[in-house]
């Protein structure tokens, strides 16, 4: 059997956003949650259940922009800029100009609209055009065709889908979990990083013998068969290398004095002011050399008195903790940790029994996360078939030959509630 296909208008009511304007208080703190794309997950991720919101609004916040107060169920999609966040309002809420939102009418669940649209946010996404600013008109929007199966068959793909996208809510929830044992431990063996940092205690960097070494710009990147060379991206929130995107250099630039080793200790030395000091352990993820930009600073541990471990663990509380633009020099929105200032730095010496549990630890941390991360991926994997096998058909067509007949009921019924007909 195949599902009709029809346009987002005729299977849900459309709506825009708008903002009130800042500079009117009576148009804020109210009690209706006021919804931008920075409150929802990065497309693909998950589709989040929207209660609450940093910013409120008034009525008459919500009146003076023209906004529409969405009821209960409405899909939220950003339709600007990051195309492609969902979330579903569990509560009458009201959405900023980067959302198109989507009131289902009767006979169409939220949870499946949803589905459908992170489905196709690939196709939706090209609707936007080449120009710089992204932006999938609701006009286009409105047009767009998703197949809509009956009513009971939806419930049961939500059902499927949702029982996946569990799996990888407790993966994220374990990820979460195990980011904070780091922290923790050296907490416990060593005491909060700031504290011994502002104490005096410890030794200058430059004292250690830890040879410190600046990266290289080069304008051209992703150069075929090219190498590595890592940025500022690539050093990531929970202070560990990440290699989701790589730039490539021309091979000429590979030098001695620009190649990553094993356990060398990256640190974030320019960037805006929230991200100096972002600082991970290089461990190389295949046989490939690595270079790295004049944004990070490579630190090559030789002291027996600290690991690199250890020192890359410091500095990353250290930049959790924002205290690198305290020694930061400023300019029009970036900030540098100046290899002079870095080496300045007094480095606490832990004794050799704690100092071996931390490395010990770190390392064992490091192993369990590269194995959860290969874990997420292949749910991730699963996940995308599902979805795909989902909206072709296949994941419910034996449920669908048991059910045929309520099916075709249950369509004949549907279509008379929207009031449409199969183009």
């Amino acid at each position: 059997m195949r599902w009709p296909v029809f346009p987002l208008d005729k299977i849900a009511d459309v709506f825009g956003g708008s903002t009130p304007r800042r500079n009117r208080s009576e148009y804020w703190d109210g009690d209706i949650p006021w919804v931008t794309p920075t409150d929802l997950p990065m497309p693909g991720t998950e589709i989040a259940d929207v209660y609450d919101t940093a910013d409120h609004i008034t009525p008459e916040g919500l009146r003076s922009c023209a906004a529409n107060l969405l009821p209960v169920g409405t899909v939220l999609y950003s339709s600007r800029a990051t195309i492609g966040k969902i979330g579903i309002a569990r509560v009458p809420l009201a959405t900023n100009q980067g959302f198109a939102n989507f009131a289902p009418k009767p006979g169409v669940e939220s949870k499946y609209l949803a589905y459908a649209l992170q489905y196709f946010t690939v196709e939706i996404s090209s609707l936007a055009g080449s120009t710089t600013f992204k932006e999938v008109r609701r006009g286009a929007l409105k047009k767009y065709k998703v197949p809509l199966p009956s009513p009971s068959e939806q419930h049961r793909i939500v059902e499927i889908l949702d029982q996946a996208d569990a799996l990888r809510k407790k993966r994220a929830e374990a990820d979460a979990k195990a980011a904070r044992i780091l922290p923790a431990l050296f907490y416990k063996m060593f005491g909060d990083p700031l504290a011994l940092v502002t104490s005096g205690q410890g030794v200058p960097l430059s004292e250690l013998e830890v040879d410190l070494q600046n990266g290289f710009a080069c304008g051209e990147k992703d150069v075929e068969d090219g190498v590595p060379h890592l940025r500022m991206n690539n050093i990531d929130d929970a202070g560990v290398l990440n290699l989701e995107l790589v730039r490539t250099v021309p091979v000429d630039r590979d030098t001695e004095r620009y190649r990553l080793k094993e356990k060398d200790v990256l640190f974030m030395g320019t960037n805006s002011e929230d991200k100096i000091g972002k600082t991970c352990l290089f461990m190389p993820p295949d046989e490939r050399a690595y270079l790295f930009s004049n944004h990070l600073i490579r630190l090559r541990v030789s002291d027996s008195r600290i690991t690199p471990e250890y020192l890359a663990g410091f500095l990353h509380l250290l930049w959790s903790k924002r205290f690198f633009p305290s020694i930061a020099k400023r300019w029009v929105n970036q900030s540098t940790v100046a290899q002079p200032s870095l080496a300045a730095l007094r480095i606490p010496l832990p004794g050799e029994r704690s100092l071996h549990m931390f490395t010990t630890a770190f390392q064992n941390l490091l192993s369990m996360r590269a194995q959860r991360v290969r874990s997420g991926e292949t749910l991730d994997q699963t996940f995308a078939v599902l979805l795909h096998r989902a909206f072709t058909g296949d994941l419910t067509a034996k449920w669908r030959e048991a059910h045929m007949k309520e099916l075709l009921q249950e369509m004949e019924q549907q279509a008379k509630e929207l009031e449409i007909k199969e183009p």
